[in-house]
């Protein structure tokens, strides 16, 4: 082991050890004493006004008990009706004639927990931890005195958003449900659209500090293995304070960090979702955020939307050759109208350089500078747009694009022409189903301006090369991100730039290398 990984390795232990004694108290298990055992709790949830400790008597055994849970995680119904009512009135009416002492602790707990506790989620703890982090996560704690265990008691129940449509992911046809920050609803989404045993839900737990529950989704008898495998070895390697949301397992799971294009699919929609799972995909749901992340991806699945399948064939393919060229306007339009002008007015027919160079009579920049500040200027309005409240943003967008286009162009700072590729640019990314990717093109659209404003067309083959040479070697979890063209797999054309009839797509992607190949008998 290289030394400064041995270092590295030995630092981190150190501080997970004095982070592990910092947070946990002093014992490790419960002891039979109810009094410590509270103290213990007491001592770790501290006195804060959301942590709560009933203490009650069960008369009918003669025995102290006490639940400890916190408030706005929990539904108080559940625990007055379930839990302290069958022990303290319930209780007492069915077993009102069994005297002191004839029932031991142990006993007690069982009875308690098997025939009185009528809710579904029962489990025992004998760990202190493990129940702080437990009632932590929404459950109920209760402990008898003269046992050593917690009963651990599913009573979880927090504010959570209403099933909504979409705002990231908007379609034109199909489903209107889209993923919300409950994980359970977000898990009950997928199983109500695939009816299967074969699918799979494993759960992990990441984050020291906000123990945030991740669930990787697969089906079993579909999906490779090998990316099964991949996946949770990525996941089990992460140490970190806190996941607030599924852009940070994105960045810390990727293949490659430094690759501008994203490497998962990001969506809200559980209809992408399950599609994806059948298609012999996985998905990993994060507690917290409506955004589910899905792979392994390629550079087609990036460019495609939902309503390419929900239409017929033919609309279908052309919305989604509409959509692939939108991304190649969007890449390439400025940077060939600055090396154009600039470079090449030779290629440009006759009539329409007399009318360019008429625009730019009396504009004091050359193009690039003209492309620049042009460029610059639609994205602070678009991100202006997004950060104001809704109705602004919109009218922000919209009118400032028009009245600092038409002001530009009257003060002569840019031509009319500039203003109409930028514009016809920033539509062209707009219909880019995935936000990633258009942050992707519009960061490599500055470096291509660039390149075609020092060398001309000669620099934005030469970036185009680079950028296809940085795409070939790019993989998403094993799967070649060119795929279906780089390596060539035949059989995938029919769902790549195309969209064929559903009854020619009657196998699986063959890049994903499924067990089940068959989609459609």
């Amino acid at each position: 082991m290289h030394p400064w990984t041995w270092l590295q390795k030995k630092n981190k232990d150190k501080k997970n050890a004095q982070q592990q004694e910092k947070i946990h108290g002093i014992d490790t298990f419960f002891s039979s004493n109810l009094s410590a055992n509270l103290e213990q709790l007491q001592s770790i949830l501290g006195n804060n006004p959301d942590v709560t400790i009933r203490k009650f008597y069960i008369d009918v055994y003669n025995v102290n008990a006490a639940v400890v849970f916190i408030k706005g995680l929990v539904d108080k119904e559940q625990i007055y009706e379930q839990i302290l009512k069958s022990i303290m009135l319930d209780l007492r009416k069915r077993e009102s004639s069994v005297e002191e002492g004839q029932a031991t602790n142990s006993k007690i707990k069982e009875k308690i927990k098997n025939h009185v506790v009528t809710l579904t989620d029962v489990e025992e703890a004998k760990n202190i931890e493990d129940c702080v982090m437990k009632i932590f996560n929404g459950e109920t704690a209760l402990l008898i005195d003269g046992t050593d265990t917690a009963i651990l008691l599913g009573t979880k129940k927090w504010p959570s958003r209403q099933i909504e449509e979409p705002i990231t992911d908007p379609t034109v046809r199909g489903s209107r449900e889209g993923f919300v920050e409950n994980i359970l609803v977000n898990m009950s989404l997928i199983r109500r659209r695939i009816k299967d045993p074969n699918l799979v839900l494993d759960k992990y737990t990441i984050g020291r500090r906000s123990q945030t529950t991740v669930i990787v989704t697969y089906m079993k008898d579909i999906i490779n293995d090998a990316i099964i495998q991949e996946v949770k070895k990525r996941l089990e390697k992460i140490d970190i304070d806190q996941v607030p949301e599924s852009g940070i397992i994105e960045q810390l799971i990727e293949d490659d960090f430094l690759s501008p294009f994203p490497q998962l699919l990001t969506t809200e929609r559980p209809d992408k979702i399950t599609s994806g799972l059948l298609e012999g995909r996985l998905a990993i749901l994060i507690d917290g955020t409506p955004f589910a992340l899905l792979l392994p991806i390629t550079i087609t699945a990036i460019l495609q939307g939902p309503e390419d399948y929900y239409e017929r064939w033919f609309v279908g393919t052309l919305i989604r050759l509409m959509r692939f060229g939108a991304a190649v306007i969007s890449l390439f339009a400025p940077s060939l109208y600055v090396a154009l002008v600039s470079y090449h007015p030779g290629l440009i027919p006759t009539d329409l350089v007399i009318s360019i160079a008429a625009s730019r009579e009396g504009v004091p920049f050359p193009s690039i500078v003209e492309a620049l500040l042009m460029e610059v200027t639609i994205e602070i309005l678009r991100e202006a747009g997004v950060r104001l409240p809704k109705p602004i943003g919109q009218t922000v967008g919209i009118v400032g694009g028009l009245v600092i286009g038409e002001a530009a162009v009257t003060a002569g700072l840019v031509s009319p022409m500039m203003v109409i590729v930028v514009a016809v640019t920033a539509i062209s990314s707009f219909s880019l189903p995935q936000y990633g990717v258009g942050i992707a093109i519009r960061m490599l659209r500055f470096g291509m301006m660039l390149s075609a404003a020092v060398l001309g067309l000669f620099g934005i083959i030469m970036f185009a090369m680079m950028i296809t040479i940085h795409l070939v070697k790019l993989k998403s979890f094993g799967v070649e991100y060119t795929s279906p063209f780089v390596p060539y797999e035949f059989k995938d054309w029919k769902d790549a730039l195309l969209r064929l009839p559903y009854k020619v797509l009657k196998q699986r992607p063959e890049m994903l290398k499924t067990k089940d190949s068959t989609r459609i008998k």
